[in-house]
């Protein structure tokens, strides 16, 4: 049975919340979040870090996943490959997430983010999977 992924819960996921991040899709190996650009997020240059395209996908990433996690499963990051197409320095994000392929103990994703329907960024990433009964050795 897939876990249930909290969209609007307070604490739920802390570091989303500091930045800003919400999801408004959650489902079937899928997943949107949104972000609203704001100075807090800007690098030196004034324009939006690179590391909050990232964890937009990171973050989506994971919920994807976890749409479809049974019970006793976990996941995490094993890497991520960016692309950034241009800069961003107001609005609001959208970061649309699916499963590319999954298999027992591993899994690839693909994340886009765009801004009024145009490409921001790019990224693919592989997940690992695990029981939480497994043995750690």
């Amino acid at each position: 049975m897939p876990k249930a992924f909290p969209q609007k819960s307070k604490g739920y996921h802390p570091f989303a919340e500091l930045i800003g991040l919400d999801f408004s899709r959650v489902e079937q190996g899928t997943s949107q979040c949104v972000l609203s650009v704001k100075a807090e997020l800007l690098n030196p240059q004034r324009v939006l870090h690179g590391a909050v395209l990232y964890a937009m996908a990171d973050t989506g990433m994971g919920g994807a996943l976890y749409s479809v996690l049974d019970d006793d499963e976990l996941c995490a990051t094993l890497e991520i490959k960016m692309m950034y197409f241009q800069p961003m320095r107001s609005g609001e994000l959208v970061c649309d997430t699916k499963i590319l392929r999954r298999s027992k103990h591993f899994a690839m994703l693909e994340s886009t983010i765009t801004q009024n329907q145009q490409q921001a960024a790019q990224a693919t990433g592989t997940f690992a999977i695990w029981q939480t009964n497994a043995r750690t050795e």
